[in-house]
């Protein structure tokens, strides 16, 4: 069924919302707020199918896949309401949870800057199809360009389809996190077909005529030319098999620099959810660091590179769930301040640890402005204020945003 919505607003997930002629409301991406547009409707999504009435703010997106690919959903926008809708989207979230902080502007990355990106590869009759999903949807839109990611993760695409095709599996998908390191790609093949020795062969002679770091499938690392290197500050680290960094190297500075900045003086500071220790390494310059997380595979390499570093002040490491059991108020006693990074799910039961402690200072990190929102009002009905909150984006062209939040405590 075709109508003709009315837009009035992005949601959070740069959704157009409008409603129809009956008042029932619409849900039509790769809109903006003004815009009258004609939708195929499936109950409260719309399809665009014509922009009647443009806004101001519209603007011609760059990519050929815009629109199918679900990886970019912003690329219609203004740099100025791009920007103003990252930093919205963060006002909001605090606004749900009663608070008001000061949200800095938006601190931007450049496109082809992006070091890390997961493709997903399935087959389509005798067509196998490598890129991302479309939006709200299992189909695979197969890439010929990717302009976020580094120029040399895109010139790889035609290498990693020649992969795709010997590993996609006759039903279901692969996935290859493909990551640019300081030695080359790693690429990490996970829900692959099941491995045998012409497969093995094949993706190792691929891996060495290509020129990859390295080729793991399910784990199994196939081939290693050289460790994967990328660096924590300026520490070194070789990297597990399809590890998780953050996707962009600036983005991740600007996040250590803000933390840094607020622990100025601390003797003592814990790095929560730490990963591979992409804040450890900078916070150890500065601060006897206890790093804390729950991979076994990332703290080893964490402490590989803890042995070879010089220069850092006392850097200890401890593997705990902190889901499961977060570090207690009593164990952060011995802390003045703590950082923590965790996955999209937030840190609930670790900020009500915190509430009850006697840290000092505290520097969030988050991907999802709920979730650290709902964080933030715990901390601060525990006695800390909310100094600052700033929004970083490292995921160009989409809806999603980082966010640094500094807390004090109070008295």
């Amino acid at each position: 069924m075709n109508d003709t919505i009315q837009i009035d607003h992005l949601g959070i997930k740069a959704d157009g919302i409008g409603r129809d002629s009956i008042g029932t409301t619409v849900y039509v991406p790769f809109t903006l707020p003004g815009e009258r547009v004609r939708v195929a409707r499936d109950g409260a999504r719309g399809q665009l199918q014509e922009v009647l009435q443009a806004s101001a703010e519209r603007r011609e997106a760059p990519c050929p896949h815009y629109g199918a690919c679900g990886g970019c959903d912003l690329q219609h926008v203004s740099d100025t309401f791009y920007r103003d809708f990252k930093r919205d989207t963060v006002v909001e979230a605090f606004r749900r949870v009663g608070l008001e902080p000061n949200v800095e502007p938006l601190v931007g990355c450049a496109p082809a800057t992006r070091r890390r990106a997961v493709f997903s590869a399935t087959r389509a009759g005798p067509r196998v199809l490598l890129g991302f999903h479309a939006a709200l949807s299992q189909r695979i839109v197969a890439l010929q360009r990717c302009l976020v990611v580094l120029p040399e993760i895109e010139a790889a695409l035609p290498m990693l389809r020649r992969i795709a095709e010997r590993v996609v599996p006759r039903k279901g998908e692969a996935r290859l996190t493909v990551t640019s390191s300081g030695t080359g790609l790693d690429i990490a093949i996970e829900g692959g077909a099941p491995a045998n020795e012409r497969l093995r062969r094949d993706l190792v002679t691929e891996a060495l005529g290509s020129g990859l770091a390295r080729l793991s499938l399910g784990g199994e690392i196939l081939v290693e030319a050289g460790k994967p290197m990328i660096l924590a500050g300026d520490i070194p680290i070789a990297l597990p098999p399809g590890a998780f960094v953050q996707a962009v190297a600036s983005a991740e500075a600007e996040m250590a620099r803000h933390a840094l900045d607020h622990f100025g003086g601390l003797k003592a500071v814990a790095d929560l959810f730490c990963g591979v220790g992409t804040f450890s390494f900078r916070l150890a310059r500065r601060h006897a660091t206890h790093a804390v997380e729950s991979d076994a595979a990332a703290l080893s390499v964490l402490q590989a590179a803890t042995r070879s570093a010089s220069g850092l002040k006392p850097l200890t490491v401890e593997r705990r769930d902190l889901f499961r059991r977060p570090v207690t108020a009593k164990e952060l006693g011995r802390f003045d301040g703590v950082l923590f990074d965790p996955p999209r799910a937030g840190a609930e039961a670790q900020c009500r640890q915190l509430a009850e402690s006697t840290v000092r200072r505290v520097a969030a990190v988050s991907c999802n402005p709920l979730t650290l929102a709902r964080d933030a009002r715990i901390l601060v009905d525990g006695g800390y204020e909310l100094l600052s909150v700033t929004p970083i984006d490292q995921f160009l062209w989409s809806h999603h945003v980082e966010a640094v939040a500094l807390f004090a405590r109070r008295g």
